[in-house]
């Protein structure tokens, strides 16, 4: 294998230079290779996105009950509730059959194209790439609400904090993409430890909570307090037949708390051999976790009777936790910890979709579904176009919903329950054409998850289509579309391909004439190199050529150049009047092969500056000549570098001096 010296003199462009300032010194491909992670640590890294979503979970519930039945709505959550934990432990049964059956990361997608096909999986695909972009959003926007809540609730005037929000969610959303950028992850043992924080706080807060409350001593929030939900008349509700519809949409509110289930199927190539085994352990006990503290924190709401607030702030777990720990300065300790916490893991949460969105891109790119430059490792062995683009997409959502989470948790669930619906799918399909052990079962429990899955995207669908909804409903048909019609293309090229006939010998196309124009702009060495050059190729016939776009200037050219002894080649000057230079030289390359025999190289001298302000001077005219000619038949442009006010770099002769060229044949 050929070896470079990287030792060499050589100059780097000032975008490396800053590039490497920004990012740090390149990795090398070799470490690529991921680090396996036990199933304590795995737990803590792929758990906080799953976790941290009963942060918010109950509160979303409580949002839709709340204006509806009022008080009331602290009875019906722990039901809705009961729901959600049964949707859980089914979609719990199903993940676990997905990691013991697909071992490569990817999760409902690998399964829908194993299952369905590739076409049918770019439903997954698009479901998976939404609901990374939307957790991010999520994700950052809720911890800066744990962090404003804690201001709120430790006293003092926070009047103008929320205005805070979206600047300080923005931040955080750019400081994670450069963090990213720079490979963050290669430090992922790093982001188990807020999960374990996040646990042991809630943990806490629980084990405090429920002993006041067997003491009688655990105290109610104000549900009339300034800023909260307006109460909804007990009864109203029930009595104009809304029952039904209002549950359905806290239920499907309540599906957030689920978001990050699939983490693990998506990430299963980090865990050690048995994978399947570990993996799903780790999926298992993540789900208990998740579990308890839906159910806990559901639990003290309905104990404590914690209230949503329009603007998001104070949180209801924030203020579970102040009304648990009291207004001690051991309580405010409590409350500190907890909400630290939350901002924690929710921050960390947003960071998951960092590398599940740029790995899915790259399987999905590597299926030809999305171009193939998201498959290419960036300066940090990152896949660096696509955390741009989850950046890019996520903090535009930002701004439109003003990072709201209430706004942005009408986008979620329906891109993750279409996931958990394909996996439910595919799996049911996977087990339908086997004759195996447990079969009936497997069909059962992965059948009912699919069913339940598909009945909340279309719960989500229609009860908060007007709220932000029908933004993903709208996407999800034209992403499937955009990404088959892509792959579409790259078939079709493939296609164009295969049909050119073998490149022997017979085929090859046989010119009686090789001619060489060099296109001369100005009288400079740049131009005596591209002569040089020109006649190393061995033409039948070299001509210099000028398209005179300046008459006045072309005409002492002419003079200087014909004055000059330098070089016996002939300057031609083509008369240019209309200023149209990439059409003069066009017609010119034209008329150089009509008679079929003749081929063309043509020879553009492009002056490089070293300096910012002599590159901001002087215009890309030679890469307008390349676009111009280099779909012309039996025409190769070829660009020829010369830099000007630094020290030039040693150029080789023959074709390989040329650092651009663009070649066309005919045949």
């Amino acid at each position: 294998m050929l070896t470079t010296d990287h030792d060499a003199d050589l100059p780097e462009p000032l975008s490396y230079r800053l590039k490497r300032q920004l990012l740090g010194p390149p990795l090398v491909t070799a470490k690529s290779k991921q680090q396996k992670l036990g199933n304590r640590t795995a737990l803590g890294v792929l758990a906080s996105d799953c976790v941290s979503s009963s942060a918010y979970g109950s509160e979303e519930m409580l949002r839709v009950l709340v204006p509806v039945v009022g008080v009331a709505a602290f009875t019906l959550l722990m039901p809705v509730t009961g729901a959600i934990l049964f949707v859980l432990v089914l979609l719990t049964l199903c993940y676990s059959d997905v990691v013991m059956i697909y071992t490569r990361a990817g999760g409902s997608y690998v399964v829908a194209r194993e299952n369905f096909g590739p076409d049918v999986a770019q439903i997954a695909a698009v479901a998976l790439l939404v609901d990374y972009v939307v957790t991010v959003a999520v994700q950052v926007s809720a911890g800066t609400n744990a962090l404003i809540s804690l201001a709120h609730l430790v006293g003092g005037d926070w009047t103008g904090l929320d205005h805070l929000q979206v600047p300080v969610s923005v931040g955080v959303v750019v400081l994670l993409a450069y963090g990213n950028l720079r490979g963050l992850r290669e430090a992922g043992r790093v982001f188990a430890v807020p999960a374990f924080l996040f646990m042991g706080a809630v943990g806490l807060m629980l084990a405090v909570g429920l002993a006041r409350w067997a003491f009688g001593d655990l105290p109610h929030a104000d549900v009339r307090a300034a800023g909260a939900v307006p109460l909804g008349e007990e009864g109203s509700g029930w009595l104009y037949g809304a029952t039904l519809f209002m549950v359905l949409r806290a239920f499907a509110n309540g599906g957030s708390s689920l978001t990050g289930l699939e983490a693990i199927s998506n990430g299963i190539s980090v865990f050690r051999e048995p994978q399947g085994r570990n993996a799903r352990r780790t999926l298992i006990t993540m789900s208990c976790v998740l579990g308890i503290l839906v159910l806990g924190i559901s639990g003290l709401a309905h104990l404590t009777h914690a209230i949503p607030y329009t603007d998001g702030t104070p949180t209801v777990i924030a203020q579970e936790a102040h009304l648990v720990f009291g207004d001690s300065w051991a309580g405010t300790a409590g409350l500190v910890f907890v909400q630290l916490a939350t901002a924690l893991i929710l921050y960390t949460g947003a960071n998951t979709p960092f590398v599940g969105f740029p790995y899915l891109a790259s399987f999905v790119a590597e299926d030809r579904f999305l171009p193939r430059r998201l498959t290419r490792r960036g300066h940090r062995l990152a896949f660096s176009n696509g955390i741009i683009t989850l950046s890019v997409v996520a903090l535009a959502l930002l701004l439109v919903t003003n990072a709201n989470v209430d706004k942005l948790v009408a986008l979620y669930a329906i891109g993750v329950f279409t996931a958990f619906t394909m996996a439910g799918a595919g799996l049911t399909a996977y087990h339908f054409r086997r004759r195996e052990a447990g079969r009936a079962w497997k069909l059962a429990v992965n059948g009912t998850a699919a069913v339940v899955s598909a009945a909340v995207v279309l719960i989500f669908a229609v009860t908060k289509f007007t709220e932000g909804a029908w933004l993903v409903v709208v996407v999800f048909p034209l992403g499937v579309w955009v990404l088959i019609r892509i792959n579409r293309e790259y078939r079709a090229e493939a296609a164009a391909l295969a049909m050119l006939p073998p490149a022997d010998e017979s085929d090859r196309p046989r010119w009686q004439r090789h001619v060489v124009y060099v296109l001369i702009d100005s009288y400079d060495p740049a131009v005596f190199q591209a002569l040089r050059y020109a006649h190393e190729l061995r033409p039948d016939e070299v001509r210099a050529v000028h398209a005179a776009v300046d008459t006045v200037r072309a005409r002492r050219l002419a003079e200087h150049w014909q004055a000059s002894r330098a070089t016996d080649v002939p300057l031609e000057v083509v008369d240019c009047p209309d200023r149209r230079l990439e059409r003069a030289l066009t017609e010119l390359a034209v008329a150089a092969v009509a008679d079929g025999r003749t081929a063309l190289t043509l020879l553009v001298p492009r002056r490089t500056y070293y300096t910012v302000l002599g590159r901001l001077l002087h215009r890309g005219t030679a890469e307008r000549v390349v676009r111009a000619l280099d779909k012309l038949p039996s025409v190769a442009v070829t660009i020829l570098p010369y830099t000007v006010g630094g020290a030039r770099v040693p150029r080789p002769h023959g074709p390989s001096g040329a650092s651009e060229s663009s070649k066309n044949s005919e045949g």
